[in-house]
């Protein structure tokens, strides 16, 4: 059963003032607690239902001192999920490691994209395409907020993400690195040709009510769109991400297929 005073703790941690002042995070649901146990992500509580605990038996051992058994019904009323019938993990947020790009890698760059879903699927995204950290501006969606982690499916364990203004970090590359923007007009991403595609880059994204900053956008080299075929206005940008993204490395995998001379 959780205690009055954990459960003060768990509500706690819904706003970010107290993320920031206890330095810990939530993350909810089976597949996420899973993942998060067998990272070896630092741990402060795990709060889970007997059915969890049975299925998992041996992978909750290592933390016995660390876990109280709850009910479905007090995981979901101190969690933000509609309904939780597996577990709520305390988690420690890490100290944020510098972050630079390295030729050969692609990096997203977040301008402003203050939904905290969009956030998170932006982070499962670089995951599945196998891009290891996002740069995000200061007015970004907070990371430890329970709506990113929960949209990342336990990708925030694999993704690292670095909070910085990004025109000081954009300006940092080397000259010619390939920094693409996504615009709604710019070259179609369906055409786009890069002088070295093993090289990767950097692609910048901004909010889809906002778009890329003035001064961001200053700093920007190719711009890149989606070739729209219908009436919709503008695409989420996380579904506009995971189009670039796959885009980007079929550039890459038609250099790496090519026929050595």
């Amino acid at each position: 059963m959780i205690s009055k005073n954990q459960a003060k703790t768990l509500r706690a941690l819904h706003k970010k003032k107290y993320r920031r002042e206890y330095q810990q995070f939530l993350v909810e649901g089976e597949k996420s607690i899973v993942e998060l146990l067998a990272s070896g992500w630092p741990l402060q509580q795990l709060f889970a239902s007997e059915e969890f605990l049975r299925a998992h038996a041996s992978l909750v051992a290592d933390f016995s001192e660390k876990v109280t058994s709850a009910t479905a019904s007090e995981l979901t009323q101190l969690g933000t999920l509609v309904s939780n019938h597996a577990a709520l993990a305390i988690a420690q947020i890490p100290e944020e490691q510098s972050l630079n790009w390295q030729p050969g890698e692609w990096l997203l760059a977040l301008d402003q994209i203050n939904d905290p879903g969009n956030l998170g699927t932006i982070l499962r995204i670089a995951d599945w395409y196998g891009i290891r950290k996002v740069i995000c501006s200061p007015g970004t969606a907070d990371l430890y907020n329970p709506k990113v982690i929960a949209a990342s499916k336990g990708s925030f364990l694999r993704v690292q993400v670095s909070y910085q203004p990004l025109e000081p970090f954009l300006k940092t590359l080397p000259k010619a690195a390939s920094v693409l923007g996504a615009f709604l007009e710019g070259e179609s991403i369906h055409q786009l040709q890069l002088a070295d595609p093993g090289q990767g880059g950097v692609l910048v994204m901004g909010s889809e009510a906002q778009g890329i900053s003035a001064e961001v956008a200053a700093l920007i080299n190719r711009q890149v769109t989606i070739p729209a075929f219908g009436a919709a206005e503008s695409l989420n940008v996380g579904v506009a991400t995971a189009i670039l993204c796959d885009n980007l490395k079929r550039l890459e995998d038609a250099v790496d297929s090519r026929p050595l001379p």
